[in-house]
C-alpha cells in the first residue's frame, strides 16, 4: 500500500512517526512522511520518502507561548497567543493541501494535522486514520491532557468537551479557509468532530496501556496501540566526548528540555549546574532549542543524541514531560524529575508521579536550584523509584505499538 503519514510541530511530534513509518516500510508498504523541512535528515535515515510541509510556524508559536508566560497577564497578551495559534493552524492549511498525495491508499494523521488533513483526505476520497500521541476524546477516566490530571469522574467528560471546543475555535479561521479553497460548503470544527465520532473514525494512540489504560467509555474505533519508538539510524555513533564522560564516573543525570524555550537559558543553566552540585551528581545537559550550556568537571553539554541510546545510561532524567520525552524516559527504566512548561506537559508529569517513577512534578515556574537538587536526591536516592521504573520498562518492552497499527491498516477495507 501507498501510505502517507502527516504530522506537524516539534521533534517530539515527528520522531515517533519515524519508528511507525519504518515498521510499515519493513512490512512492504511504500511510506512517505510529510513534516516540516527541518526534519528531513531524521526521516531520511529511516529509508522513507519525505515531503516537506511548506510552512513551519511552530518555533514562533512556542516563542509566543514563552513570551506569554513571562508577560503580565492581560487581555492583550492572551489575544497575542490566540492569534499566533490561529496563524499556525492557517499555515497548516497551505502545507497539508500541498502535501496530501491523491494517489495514497491511506493517510495517517497526527492530532495536530487531523482537523485539516481529514477534510483534505475525504476530498480526495482517500481513507484516513488518526495516529495520536495524546488522548483527545472526552472520558470520565481522566481529565483532558491540556488540563491538570484529575481522578475519575463525570466532570472529566465535561472538561474534555470544553477543551475540544476551545481547540475547534482555534482552528476556525483555518477551517473556513480550507473549505473555501476546496470549494466545499463550510462545516464548523464542532460539526466535523461530531461527524468523526458518528462515523467511528479510527484513531490509534501511540502510548502504552500500562501508562494510560484504554478508557471503558470510549467508543469503538479508538485504540491504545503502545509506543511508537523513534527509529535510530544504523550508522549513528555517539560522540567521543559522551562516551569518555560516561566511562569516567558513575551514571550521570540527563537534563533536557527539547524544543521548549522556557525563558533565560543562562538562568536555567545556572539552576541546573547548582542543583547537580548540591545533589552531588554528574550531568549531561542537552542544549535543545533553549540553547542550554553547562560545562565543568562533572557536567557536559551535548547536541542531539538519541534518547533511546543515552537515557538508559543515566541515573535519572530531568525533562519537560513532553509526550515523546516522557516515553523515552519510561523506556529507559530510570526515575524522572519532570519540569513541565506548557500544554500537555503538566498532565504527563502528574502521570509519571502516579506511576511511581517520579517523586513528583516540579513546574518550571517554581524551579529553583534547591528544589531541583532535592528532587534529584529523592529520585536517585530512594530505591522505590528505580525499582518501579525498571518494572514498567520491562512491561513496555513486551509491547508492539507499531505492529498494532500495521495490523489495523492490513485489515482496512480496500
Amino acid at each position: 500500500m501507498r501510505i502517507q503519514i502527516i504530522t506537524a510541530g516539534t521533534m517530539g511530534s515527528v520522531a515517533p512517526y519515524t519508528g511507525l513509518g519504518h515498521r510499515l516500510f519493513a512490512e512492504g508498504h511504500d511510506v512517505e512522511i510529510a513534516a516540516h523541512a527541518r526534519f528531513t535528515d531524521v526521516v531520511a535515515c529511516c529509508g522513507l520518502r519525505m515531503r516537506a510541509l511548506e510552512a513551519d510556524p511552530f518555533e514562533e508559536l512556542l516563542g509566543a507561548h514563552s513570551r506569554f508566560r513571562r508577560a503580565v497577564r492581560s487581555p492583550a497578551s492572551v489575544l497575542r497567543v490566540v492569534r499566533a495559534t490561529e496563524q499556525a493552524a492557517l499555515a497548516l492549511v497551505d502545507g497539508i493541501l500541498a502535501a496530501v498525495d491523491p494517489k495514497a491508499d491511506v493517510v495517517l494523521l497526527s492530532a495536530i494535522a487531523a482537523p485539516i488533513g481529514r477534510v483534505v483526505a475525504r476530498y480526495h476520497d482517500i481513507p484516513s486514520m488518526g495516529v495520536f500521541l495524546q488522548p483527545d476524546t472526552p472520558t470520565a477516566a481522566f481529565s483532558p491532557c491540556t488540563m491538570p490530571w484529575k481522578p475519575p469522574g463525570f466532570a472529566n467528560r465535561v472538561r474534555g468537551q470544553a477543551a475540544n471546543a476551545v481547540l475547534d475555535a482555534l482552528y476556525a479561521t483555518a477551517n473556513r479557509s480550507l473549505h473555501a479553497r476546496l470549494g466545499l460548503a463550510y462545516r464548523s470544527g464542532h460539526r466535523l468532530r461530531m461527524d468523526r465520532e458518528r462515523s467511528r473514525w479510527p484513531i490509534w494512540h501511540g502510548y502504552s496501556p500500562s501508562v494510560v489504560p484504554l478508557p471503558a467509555d470510549w467508543r469503538p474505533g479508538l485504540g491504545v496501540a503502545g509506543y511508537w519508538w523513534p527509529h535510530e539510524c544504523a550508522d549513528w555513533e555517539p560522540p567521543t566526548l559522551v562516551t569518555d564522560f560516561l566511562a569516567a564516573g558513575p551514571p550521570p543525570v540527563f537534563v533536557g528540555f527539547g524544543s521548549m524555550m522556557p525563558g533565560d537559558p543562562g538562568r536555567l543553566a545556572d539552576i541546573t549546574a547548582r542543583a547537580l552540585r548540591q545533589a552531588g551528581l554528574r550531568g549531561i545537559v542537552q542544549s535543545g532549542w533553549a540553547g542550554l550550556s553547562v560545562m565543568n568537571d562533572d557536567v557536559i553539554t551535548v547536541g542531539p543524541i538519541p534518547h533511546g541510546w543515552l537515557m538508559p545510561r543515566t541515573a535519572a532524567v530531568v525533562h519537560h514531560a513532553g509526550a515523546g520525552t516522557t516515553a523515552a524516559g519510561l523506556r529507559a527504566g530510570v526515575p524522572a524529575v519532570p519540569v513541565p512548561v506548557l500544554t500537555d506537559q503538566p498532565w504527563w508529569a502528574e502521570r509519571l508521579a502516579r506511576l511511581g517513577v517520579s517523586p513528583g512534578a516540579l513546574p518550571y515556574a517554581e524551579l529553583t536550584a534547591g528544589r531541583l537538587a532535592e528532587a534529584l536526591r529523592r529520585a536517585t536516592g530512594e530505591p522505590r523509584f528505580a525499582r518501579r521504573a525498571t518494572q514498567l520498562a520491562a512491561r513496555l518492552g513486551l509491547e508492539d505499538g507499531a505492529g498494532a497499527v500495521a495490523r489495523a491498516i492490513a485489515d482496512m477495507p480496500c
